[in-house]
C-alpha cells in the first residue's frame, strides 16, 4: 500500500499539469482571436487557430494514457504487495521461535504439573545461565551443525558431540533459539520434552556431484573433482557401513599381520614394513551429509548403509532403499561389482550357503578371518588372483593352527587362464609350498551338507570333504541401475558401455569394475583392478569438471604369492594367446617385500609416468627359443597378437611398469623380444 501512495503522488501532479495546460491554452486561444471562452462549446475545449486543434488532442491522449498507465501500474503493485505480504506472514508463521517461546512460558506457568523427575531435570533461568557458554564453545563454528544431545530416541550422527547431561539439549541449526539471548528457554524446552522441538538436520536433497558407490573409483573421482573445483559438494553414497576403502590388503598384507586386533584396526605393515590403515582417509577428512548443502568451502560426504534403487535421468534424481530421493547435477555410477557363485551352491540349500563365502568386502575379511580360527578345514573353489591369494595367505596360517587348506579349480595350474601353463605349473608347486593342498581340473558336480560337513563331488567322481568353502570364481559387474536408467549394458563385457570419456550420458559417467570402455590400442574392454580403479575414477572426476579428456591410460595390476614372490601385469593377459618369455636368475632384491622397501609404497599402481621409458630397439636377428627351466626366478612374459605385443607380466621384476606401458602403446612389431627384454634390466645383479 506504501506504494501505491507513492505512485499516486507521482501521478497527480502530472495528471493536474496537464488539465491546467489545457484550459490554458483554451483561453489563449480565445483571446487571440477576440473570442470570448464562454462562447467556445464544451465539448471543444481545444479550439484555436487553425491547423492547432491537432496539439489539443495530443494533450487529450497523453492525459488519457497516463491515467490508463497509472491504473495499470496500481492494479499490478496491490496485486504485487498483496502476494509479497502473504508470503511474509507465511514465513513468519513458519518460525518455531515465537511457539518456542510461548511453549517455554507454558512449561514456566505450569511447573506444578510436570512430573517430578522432570522438574528435577528442568533448570531454572538462574540454574540455565551457566551451563550457555559450554554450548556455545560446543557448537561448530557455522551455527548451521550444532552439536546434537542423545536421547533415548535416537543416537548421535557421526562427528555429532555429545553432552554428559541428559537434560539438556542444545537448540537445532538456524533458529533464533540458538542465539545467546535465549538459551533458557531452549534448555527448558528440551528438558520437558516438547513436541515443538526443531528437527534434526536432515539429509541433503540435492547434490551437485552425486557419487554412485564408496569403493576405490568414487574416492579417486571425488579427490580429482575438488582438486579442480576447490567449492564442489561431494555426495557418495555407498551401501556399505565403511568410509572409501582399498580393496588388495584384504586379500594379501592384512592375513600376514601379527596383530590379534587387525580385524579390529584393520592396520597392516606392508611388505617394506611401514604400517598403515586400509582407509584411504580418516573420517576427519569428510564432512557429514546433514553439513553439505551448508558447507561454505564445500567438502565430500559419504552417505553410509544406503542403496540407489533407482535412477531418474530425465529428472536427474535418484531415489534410494528408504525412499529417500536426491537429485544431482552430474552423476558418477561406480557400483563396482558383486562376487560370482557357483550355480551348484545357489540351488543348494540354506545349510550350504551358510557355510559358504563369497570374498569381496571387510565384513567378508572379518568372518573369514573368524571362520578359519574354527574350523579344521576349508577349500577355496577357484585358481584366480584371489583365490591363490587366499590359498597362500590361510596356508601360512595353517603352519601354526593346523588348518587344512585346499585350493581346486578347473585348469591345470593357478592362474592358468593368466599364466603360460609351464609358468602356471611352478606356480602352482609354489603354493604348495605354503602348505596347500592342490586339486587341479576339478569341476564341481554338487554340494551338499552332510553332519556338520560339506560334500563337494566333482565330475569325475572325487568327493571332498570340508568345513567351510570360499567361492572365488570372478566378480559380477554391478549394473542394477541399467534398467531404470535406460543404460546401455555391454552383452560381451558387461558393464555399462561408456565412450572415450567414459561418459553413459551427458551428465552421466561411470568408473571403476562397471565400466566398459573402448581402448585405443586394444579394443573394448572391462577391467577388474586396483589401478583401474583409480585412474578411471580420476579421469571421470575430471571430466565431470569439464576436461574432457579421453581415457588412454593402460592399467596395469598385481598379485602377490606372499612376501617372496610376486607379479606386475599390463594389457591382455590371457593364456590362450601365443607367450614369449624371457627369464634370468632372481636376487635377494627380486621379490615384492625388497621392492617395496626400495620405492617406499605397498600399493604398486597407477600413475607411473612414461619420462622414464626409452624406445624399444628390436634386433634384426630372429628371437631364439626360450629355454624354460624349473626355477623362474624372474623375467617378462609378453602376449603377442598378431605379433604385436598386447600384454606384458613382469615376473618378480618391479617398477618397470613405464616401460611395458611405452611397448604396448607403441603398438609395433618386435623382431627380437630378448632385446626388448633387456629395457627391463632384468639381467643386472
Amino acid at each position: 500500500m506504501l506504494k501505491c501512495r507513492t505512485v499516486w503522488r507521482k501521478l497527480a501532479p502530472l495528471a493536474r499539469a496537464s488539465s491546467t495546460l489545457c484550459r490554458q491554452n483554451v483561453k489563449r486561444t480565445g483571446l487571440h482571436n477576440a473570442r470570448l471562452p464562454a462562447h467556445v462549446p464544451t465539448a471543444h475545449m481545444a479550439t484555436g487557430p487553425a491547423r492547432g486543434g491537432g496539439e489539443n488532442q495530443l494533450y487529450v491522449l497523453l492525459v488519457g494514457a497516463t491515467c490508463l498507465g497509472g491504473a495499470i501500474y496500481t492494479y499490478r503493485t496491490v496485486k504485487g504487495d498483496q502476494h509479497r505480504y502473504e508470503e511474509r506472514i507465511a514465513e513468519i508463521e513458519s518460525r518455531p521461535h515465537r511457539s518456542t517461546k510461548e511453549a517455554t512460558t507454558t512449561v514456566q506457568m505450569e511447573a506444578p504439573d510436570v512430573p517430578e523427575s522432570e522438574a528435577q531435570a528442568t533448570p531454572s533461568p538462574e540454574e540455565s545461565s551457566p551451563p550457555a557458554p559450554d554450548a556455545e564453545t560446543a557448537a561448530p563454528s557455522e551455527t548451521t551443525e550444532p552439536p546434537q544431545e542423545p536421547s533415548p530416541l535416537s543416537e548421535p550422527g557421526p562427528g555429532e558431540q555429545t553432552d554428559p547431561s541428559p537434560a539438556t539439549e542444545p537448540a537445532a541449526a538456524g533458529s533464533p533459539a540458538a542465539e545467546p539471548s535465549e538459551p533458557q528457554a531452549d534448555v527448558t524446552e528440551s528438558a520437558a520434552g516438547l513436541d515443538t522441538a526443531q528437527p534434526s538436520l536432515t539429509l541433503p536433497s540435492h547434490a551437485p556431484y552425486l557419487l554412485i558407490g564408496g569403493g576405490t573409483a568414487s574416492f579417486a573421482a571425488a579427490r580429482s573433482i575438488r582438486a579442480r573445483d576447490p567449492g564442489a559438494r561431494v555426495l557418495i553414497v555407498t551401501d556399505e557401513p565403511d568410509l572409501p576403502y582399498m580393496r588388495p590388503p584384504l586379500s594379501k598384507e592384512l592375513w600376514f599381520s601379527d596383530d590379534p586386533a587387525v580385524t579390529d584396526t584393520l592396520r597392516f605393515k606392508q611388505w617394506n614394513g611401514k604400517e598403515r590403515s586400509i582407509y584411504f582417509q580418516p573420517p576427519s577428512f569428510y564432512i557429514t551429509p546433514e553439513e553439505l548443502s551448508n558447507a561454505e568451502n564445500g567438502g565430500v560426504a559419504v552417505l553410509t548403509g544406503k542403496k540407489v534403487v533407482h535412477m531418474d535421468v530425465r529428472g536427474n534424481k535418484v531415489k534410494l532403499d528408504d525412499d529417500t530421493e536426491i537429485s544431482y547435477d552430474k552423476c558418477l555410477i561406480a557400483t563396482g561389482g558383486v562376487p560370482r557363485n557357483l550355480q551348484v551352491i545357489d540351488r543348494a540349500g540354506e545349510d550350504v550357503k551358510q557355510r559358504t563365502t563369497l570374498f569381496r568386502k571387510i565384513d567378508d575379511f572379518r568372518s573369514l578371518d573368524k571362520i578359519s580360527r574354527t574350523i579344521k578345514s576349508i577349500t577355496i573353489i577357484g585358481g584366480g588372483f584371489l583365490g591363490s591369494e587366499l590359498a597362500c595367505a590361510l596356508g601360512r596360517r595353517s603352519h601354526d593352527s593346523g588348518l587344512e587348506v585346499i585350493q581346486m579349480f578347473p585348469e591345470k595350474g593357478n592362474m592358468g587362464k593368466v599364466l603360460p601353463e609351464y609358468l602356471s605349473n611352478w606356480t602352482t608347486e609354489k603354493v604348495k609350498t605354503e602348505g596347500v593342498k592342490i586339486i587341479s581340473e576339478a569341476l564341481v558336480k554338487s554340494v551338499t551338507c552332510n553332519e556338520d560337513q560339506l560334500e563337494i563331488k566333482l565330475k569325475d567322481g572325487r568327493l571332498v570333504k570340508t568345513d567351510h568353502v570360499v567361492a572365488a570364481v570372478g566378480l559380477e559387474p554391478n549394473v542394477d541401475l541399467a534398467k531404470s536408467a535406460g543404460l546401455e549394458v555391454d552383452s560381451d563385457f558387461g558393464g555399462y558401455r561408456v565412450n572415450a570419456e567414459l561418459q553413459a550420458r551427458s551428465n552421466i559417467w561411470v568408473a571403476g569394475d562397471a565400466a566398459c570402455f573402448y581402448d585405443i590400442r586394444l579394443g573394448r574392454r572391462r577391467v577388474e583392478h586396483h589401478d583401474h580403479a583409480v585412474v578411471s575414477g580420476r579421469l571421470a572426476g575430471e571430466n565431470m569438471t569439464g576436461a574432457n579428456k579421453p581415457y588412454w591410460h593402460q592399467s596395469m595390476f598385481w598379485s602377490d604369492l606372499g612376501p617372496d614372490v610376486g607379479y606386475e601385469a599390463i594389457g591382455i593377459v590371457d593364456s590362450s594367446l601365443p607367450t614369449v618369455g624371457v627369464f634370468a636368475k632372481a636376487t635377494a632384491k627380486d621379490t615384492p617385500k625388497a621392492a617395496t622397501e626400495k620405492s617406499g609404497t605397498g600399493i604398486r599402481s597407477e600413475s607411473e609416468t612414461e619420462a622414464v621409458a626409452s624406445s624399444a630397439v628390436a634386433s634384426p636377428t630372429p628371437a631364439p627359443a626360450v629355454m624354460h627351466k624349473d626355477d623362474y626366478g624372474k623375467g617378462v612374459i609378453f602376449y603377442l597378437r598378431d605379433k604385436v605385443v598386447v600384454g606384458i607380466i613382469l615376473w618378480n621384476v618391479f617398477n618397470r611398469m613405464p616401460i611395458a606401458r611405452k611397448i604396448i602403446k607403441d603398438g609395433e612389431e618386435h623382431a627380437d623380444l630378448n632385446e626388448v627384454a633387456k629395457l627391463f634390466n632384468i639381467h643386472e645383479d
